[in-house]
């Protein structure tokens, strides 16, 4: 099993990093609050460690499971350590209303993030329309991906896949501000049409 770098330690990201314990990856839980992050690692048992903030993470893949705000500092707080790794911007950029997205027009988090990265890192959007503690319950769900850089896409799929979601590829990065989209639409059905935050989007195929 391979080592995941975590910034953040907040719901989302306890949510992400016991699913991916579970698995049998290592998570290196890094954030700007220390304490934050060597409570989440102990949590992971074995299974958790901590790094610096700012310094090269130690896994291939890193995962940004903070708010669109904090994940652009982030990016721009490890500036070079991010190079060559591969991205997942989880965020939904939604304004403090819930009703709308607060990233430029015709952009996404994920691209705006992909404009601050270094050369040979790569960004790939997922996670985003699975609520926190939908995902921590476990079981099998769909996890929707964009991402330009065939590589970067096959894996996070394979680190999915070990985690017992279904990653379904819905194509390059301009498609994470359709995603932002369903994420902010999921927000909506949960307040509204569906009553409960106790959903998960699913596709049936076939």
């Amino acid at each position: 099993m391979s080592t995941i770098s975590i910034i953040g330690a907040g719901g989302m990201a306890t949510a992400i990093a016991g699913r991916i314990a579970k698995a049998g990856h290592t998570v290196e839980v890094v954030s700007r609050d220390v304490g934050k992050a060597r409570a989440l690692a102990a949590k992971l048992a074995a299974r958790g460690t901590t790094g610096e903030y700012g310094a090269a993470p130690a896994g291939d893949i890193v995962i940004l499971p903070v708010p669109y705000s904090g994940a652009m500092a982030a990016v721009a707080d490890f500036g070079k350590a991010l190079a060559g790794k591969v991205i997942i911007d989880i965020t939904n950029p939604v304004a403090p209303d819930l009703l709308s997205l607060v990233t430029p027009h015709g952009s996404s988090s994920a691209e705006e993030i992909a404009k601050n990265i270094p050369a040979g890192a790569h960004v790939v959007k997922a996670f985003n329309t699975i609520f926190g503690h939908v995902l921590a319950k476990g079981g099998r769900l769909d996890a929707f991906i964009a991402a330009d850089d065939a590589e970067a896409k096959a894996l996070v799929s394979a680190l999915l896949e070990t985690l017992d979601l279904r990653p379904l590829d819905v194509g390059g990065l301009p498609l994470a501000q359709t995603l932002e989209a369903v994420g902010l639409m999921m927000i909506g059905l949960a307040k509204n049409g569906a009553g409960s935050w106790e959903i998960a989007l699913n596709v049936a195929v076939g």
